[in-house]
């Protein structure tokens, strides 16, 4: 078993603190609010007065924050109990360009550090579900690999380059943020055409969201407009959306009507309507 530190307790990082002391490592756990640490002393887990008690005599210091800030004001406060062999794993969802240059300078100072965020809520950590994703240098990740396995249901490697699990949490995030998005003005139609929530939703379950990426996402991606929904009829359709809901908020579809009507202005009408993505793909 490890002696490990968590820094963070909130709703993710209290599940992994939680999981790891049930699987008998010795865990203590700093949180800026301490009520929450000692919710989890029913658990096992060790409460610290501060970031550099907590991760003193750690083999492994998992850190769970808000953003780029918070990461670096609470490692700058934990340096001063860190061992000189302790890895830093940090699940904090954090802006690519500056996980990047902390990674950098992390190493540059001789501190071992792994970028490793999660696609996992609370019942997901407390249960070693979900997925979790790793950047970084490769040694660092197989001296590690095996302890964070029991973390997770899928353990990602993406590679040395310590933006890219970063980039790509973002990918995913946006993707959930997305589909919620759209459900909602889904549930907005539903609601104006007097059909239940709950079977609006469950009409949803009809549809294949895996193969519409592995479809329409991969036509995109190449940059392949080869018609099979012309844009032209996917803006109809949209303006039905759009008529059915009336004057009630919207939460993306009249973007999408918007986006769609300068394309088809610039000409890409007959393309299909993932054609919505061509100027992702000429960036490239």
């Amino acid at each position: 078993m490890s002696t490990i530190a968590f820094l963070g307790t909130g709703l993710l990082g209290g599940a992994f603190a939680e999981a790891a002391a049930k699987r008998g490592d010795t865990v203590t756990a700093w949180n800026r609010s301490p009520d929450k640490v000692h919710a989890l002393a029913q658990f096992g887990v060790m409460g610290a007065a501060s970031p550099a008690e907590a991760v003193r005599n750690a083999a492994r210091v998992h850190i769970v924050l808000k953003d780029d800030a918070v990461v670096e004001e609470v490692l700058a406060a934990a340096r001063a109990g860190l061992s000189p062999d302790a890895i830093i794993i940090d699940h904090t969802t954090t802006l690519p360009t500056l996980t990047a240059a902390r990674a950098e300078r992390l190493h540059a100072e001789g501190v071992k550090y792994l970028h490793c965020p999660v696609f996992m809520g609370p019942p997901a950590a407390r249960n070693a579900q979900g997925t979790m994703m790793v950047a970084g240098p490769r040694a660092l990740f197989e001296s590690v690999k095996a302890d964070l396995a029991t973390m997770t249901g899928r353990l990602a490697y993406m590679g040395e380059r310590t933006d890219v699990a970063a980039v790509n949490k973002l990918f995913g995030n946006a993707m959930i943020i997305g589909v919620t998005a759209v459900m909602a003005d889904v549930l907005t139609m539903a609601q104006a055409s007097d059909v239940s929530a709950e079977d609006a939703i469950k009409l949803l379950g009809f549809i294949d969201l895996n193969a519409i990426v592995a479809g329409r996402g991969v036509n995109m991606a190449k940059g392949n407009y080869s018609p099979s929904f012309e844009l032209t009829m996917a803006r109809k359709d949209v303006r039905l959306m759009l008529e059915t809901a009336g004057d009630r908020p919207m939460a993306v579809l009249p973007s999408v009507a918007t986006r769609m009507d300068q394309l088809i202005a610039a000409g890409h009408g007959a393309d299909d309507c993932c054609v919505l993505g061509i100027d992702a793909v000429q960036r490239q």
